[in-house]
């Protein structure tokens, strides 16, 4: 409706559902007295900061579309869902973590993210950082409770920064970014839970034995690039993965063998 000022609502604070989109919002403030507010969706506004006053029980809020920079000020205690898709936030470093220690779902998809450092929210669930920038990944020690992470359309070459507390990630989705090596695919093997992983549009998937290799390193995985892993896929992955440790198991030791020999004849 093309509104840019929102005092007249400073008056209604039993209000608990407030829809504010597609206006010309630049300042909030006025929703500061509304200390029964639940959910708020405010769209496709011209604001830059998504601060405002710690609301006890506001428990879901969007600021899709707007022009924030960063995530300062954002600390409702029972806030469980937060949006801020299509953004310009270029770093998560100023998230509250302490003060959102119930939030589960954060979705960050087409920001202008170049890292993760600063995710430390222990409860949440389902992370969305697709269309962002993102080369490095940090931070994720914390993420002892996600199950879903979006990373599509970035510009990851390594996969550094999992972790083995990760424990509940099951669904990865990493399709479009610049993974080359299956060397990096080995490093999701500190992912117990993970079940469903989408790779296709990097330069490894473009392998003739694309399928294999990754399943060789993962054996537990259920759904590659969404499509279900076969019974005569596995099998055969089976049979290289046992192959290929027999080998390095030889190597090893021959490798050890000549290493005693040296050591007998300087002795």
């Amino acid at each position: 409706r093309g509104l840019t000022d929102i005092s007249l609502l400073e008056s209604f604070i039993h209000l608990r559902y407030v829809d504010l989109s597609k206006n010309k919002l630049q300042d909030l403030s006025p929703l500061n007295s509304l200390s029964q507010l639940l959910w708020l969706k405010v769209d496709g506004n011209l604001l830059t900061s998504a601060c405002m006053q710690e609301l006890p029980y506001l428990q879901v809020i969007s600021f899709d579309r707007n022009c924030i920079k960063d995530m300062e000020g954002i600390t409702h205690p029972l806030l469980t869902n937060l949006s801020l898709k299509e953004n310009k936030i270029q770093t998560v470093l100023s998230l509250s973590c302490d003060q959102l220690f119930s939030l589960q779902i954060l979705e960050l998809r087409g920001n202008k993210l170049k890292s993760t450092a600063g995710l430390s929210l222990p409860k949440l669930k389902k992370l969305y950082l697709a269309q962002n920038t993102i080369c490095s990944l940090e931070g994720f020690e914390k993420l002892e409770q996600l199950e879903t992470l979006h990373l599509r359309d970035n510009k990851l070459e390594a996969l550094d920064g999992f972790c083995t507390s990760m424990k509940c990630l099951q669904y990865l989705n990493l399709r479009s970014n610049g993974i080359s090596s299956f060397q990096e695919v080995e490093k999701l093997q500190v992912l117990p839970m993970l079940q469903a992983l989408v790779l296709s549009d990097n330069p490894c998937a473009e392998e003739s034995d694309y399928r294999l290799e990754v399943l060789v390193r993962l054996p537990h995985l259920q759904r590659l690039d969404k499509e279900l892993i076969e019974q005569d896929e596995r099998e055969e992955a089976e049979k290289i993965r046992q192959t290929r440790q027999e080998k390095e198991k030889v190597r090893t030791t021959r490798w050890g063998e000549k290493k005693e020999v040296k050591r007998k004849k300087k002795n």
